[in-house]
């Protein structure tokens, strides 16, 4: 993995994890130490490093320490689907081994494979091409349809999952996280709370959601615009494909200034898709004619993200956030929310 804030200074393994050359020696085919670590920057969840070896470079990624909120930070579900996803179509890391032993290093974690290529952080591709920039979109577009069409059953992750009420489920679990997580009162999410569980449309249909998808979680060819891997399933399960797509295509929604969005740029100058655009390109790919109450999936991804970003912020008040750029997440709840909430009004209650 490489591009802009992904720097770190390699070192020998931490006298800490004093155990873990022997670990990776026992469970990782072919392992040959001695390994230096490098830590990642740039992501709020799980924190991860790259190991350098005489038999090549892997990535290990771990729960972070601390005091976490329930079903949060769950690198064994990574895990799971990972290995689930290799030879399916969908472009993942090839994963090595999985450990639940805080002997190791404090914290349960995985290995999996370094992949070589770009990470983009900044939604308008500033160093492209404009039509580098389209074809970048095409292949993020396209690698997200080809997820969900992706049998879980074929792939071993029949029971990865609750089939039904995808998104009451999800409204109820990220109403509980945001309340576990709140440093401050935001009346928006109050009143999406209340909201959303009785506007929610029937299910769209089952299949395999990633729960994160967004451009920095993809890495691309070092030089192709093509995704080779998509990365950080943590959030991954079972559910309603639409409100995965939904969350993705959030980011037309969104101010650059407030997180990472489109809104209010120049789409159509960078060769970047408007949204109608984008969303009939997944129609299409997917087989559908239309997107329904599209106005309810976004505003209830607008909550969701929200929601995420409330716990990166009570992470930072904690000290125990993944990114020292933590804080300066956090304070975007209270914007997103609020352009949620203004959203859920307009449609109706």
């Amino acid at each position: 993995m490489s591009g802009p804030d992904q720097k770190a200074t390699g070192s020998p393994v931490p006298a800490e994890w004093a155990n873990l050359e022997s670990w990776l020696s026992t469970h990782v085919a072919g392992f040959r130490g001695p390994a230096r670590i490098h830590r990642f920057e740039g992501g709020q969840s799980n924190p991860t490093y790259r190991l350098e070896s005489p038999s090549g470079d892997y990535v290990l990624r771990r729960k972070p320490p601390g005091t976490l909120l329930p079903s949060a930070h769950a690198v064994d579900r990574e895990f799971r689907v990972l290995s689930a996803l290799r030879g399916s179509g969908v472009p993942v890391p090839r994963t090595h081994a999985y450990c639940d032993d805080p002997a190791i290093i404090g914290t349960p974690f995985y290995v999996m494979d370094f992949v070589e290529g770009r990470i983009f952080w900044d939604q308008k591709l500033p160093d492209l091409t404009r039509e580098e920039r389209a074809a970048i979109y095409d292949s993020m577009n396209e690698t997200i349809a080809r997820l969900h069409q992706v049998d879980p059953a074929a792939v071993g992750l029949g029971d990865y999952g609750r089939p039904g009420n995808f998104l009451e489920r999800q409204i109820a679990r990220w109403s509980k996280q945001y309340q576990a997580s709140q440093t401050e009162e935001i009346v928006a999410m109050d009143r999406l709370i209340e909201w959303l569980p009785r506007n929610a449309p029937a299910q769209s249909g089952s299949g395999i959601v990633h729960g994160d998808y967004r451009l920095d979680n993809l890495i691309f060819h070092p030089v192709e615009p093509r995704v080779v891997a998509v990365l950080d399933w943590e959030l991954s399960t079972l559910g309603d494909p639409l409100g995965d797509f939904a969350y993705h295509a959030m980011a037309w929604r969104i101010s650059p200034g407030v997180f990472r969005g489109l809104a209010g740029v120049d789409l159509a100058g960078l060769g970047i898709p408007d949204e109608a655009a984008y969303v009939a390109r997944y129609c299409e790919r997917t087989g559908r004619q239309d997107i329904p109450v599209w106005g309810f999936y976004m505003a209830y991804s607008m909550f969701r993200i929200a929601a995420i970003i409330q716990g990166i912020a009570k992470r930072a008040v904690e000290g125990n956030a993944a990114s020292a750029r933590a804080a300066e997440v956090g304070r975007a709840a209270r914007p997103i929310a609020e352009q949620a909430w203004e959203l859920a009004r307009n449609i109706g209650s």
